[in-house]
């Protein structure tokens, strides 16, 4: 109530305010078919989060076992990628159903340190990352193998007991460093995962050291058993004049993944497949959501 007029002696008297509802608390938000695990790395010290998500009508279907996709960076790719797969996927008409499986920063780190570690090959790093935005931790590269063993002999068994996953089709799907770190895989062991989605990976990191190892894989190997999705935006290459901002500064990534895919493409393996597609019009963080929606299509095509 506010202020009233008394009639008898005409002035104003203030009446009581009436205490205010408490505001009920916010309710977190939590994703329908999506479950958050906690998994342990002992051969690194670290714990990580897995997020699962399950298609619609997992449950309707107890007999039924789904492909796995694992994906990196997940704090922006997850709910990316699982609103891809339901809207794209069109409840199985658009794409195959999946189980998505998102591999989380390690707890205790930032994003930016977590990834920095954990999906670099060698300990090189970049010349832009000598600064930590962890100030008690210096800057840490070249964990990448440690990490895919953890996947592999962690992450995996995990998952294969928890939920009917189809474990003989696995696929792995990473952006940038990300796609650094899927790179890495391929030629660690290829047969690791059945389809390797490569968006953007930065082959330039540590003066383009992954093109050495797939020189030195191809002289020990006479196949490379996998398929590989390849993708790059078209503003992922240098400023003709230099003012684009959308063009990249230093590296010309659009080069550095024709040369890697016409490497790949050269041996002629006998069981490796790779598809390639650039993007236009489309920067280094702006390609993902293109660059996935054309990969899940590649990875997942509707059962008819």
């Amino acid at each position: 109530m506010g202020a009233c007029i008394s009639a008898d002696k005409t002035q104003v008297v203030q009446a009581k305010e009436e205490p205010a509802a408490a505001a009920p608390a916010p309710a977190p938000v939590a994703l329908d078919d999506t479950l958050l695990h906690r998994i342990d790395a002992p051969a690194l010290g670290r714990r990580y989060p897995l997020l699962v998500s399950l298609p619609r009508g997992y449950d309707a279907h107890p007999d039924r076992r789904y492909p796995v996709l694992f994906i990196t960076d997940t704090n922006y790719a997850f709910p990316l990628v699982r609103s891809i797969a339901r809207m794209v996927g069109d409840g199985g008409d658009g794409l195959e159903d999946f189980i998505l499986v998102g591999l989380g920063y390690a707890e205790g780190d930032t994003p930016q340190y977590s990834r920095r570690r954990d999906y670099t090959p060698t300990a090189a790093g970049a010349r832009s990352a000598t600064v930590s935005d962890m100030p008690d931790r210096a800057v840490v590269h070249g964990g990448a193998e440690d990490y895919r063993r953890f996947i592999r002999d962690e992450v995996f068994p995990f998952v294969a007991a928890r939920y009917r996953a189809d474990m003989d089709r696995r696929v792995f799907a990473g952006h940038s460093y990300g796609g650094l770190l899927a790179t890495h895989m391929l030629l660690a062991e290829p047969s690791m995962f059945g389809k390797y989605i490569l968006s953007s990976p930065s082959l330039w990191y540590d003066r383009r050291v992954m093109f050495a190892r797939e020189q030195a894989y191809a002289r020990e190997h006479d196949d490379l058993p996998a398929q590989v999705f390849l993708s790059i935006g078209g503003y992922e290459t240098l400023a003709p004049d230099g003012r684009d901002r959308r063009y990249n500064a230093e590296q010309d990534m659009l080069a550095d993944n024709r040369r890697f895919a016409a490497a790949l493409e050269s041996r002629g393996y006998p069981g490796l497949r790779i598809d390639t597609v650039e993007i236009a019009d489309e920067d280094h963080l702006s390609v993902y959501p293109a660059a996935i929606t054309r990969a899940l299509r590649w990875a997942f095509p509707p059962v008819r």
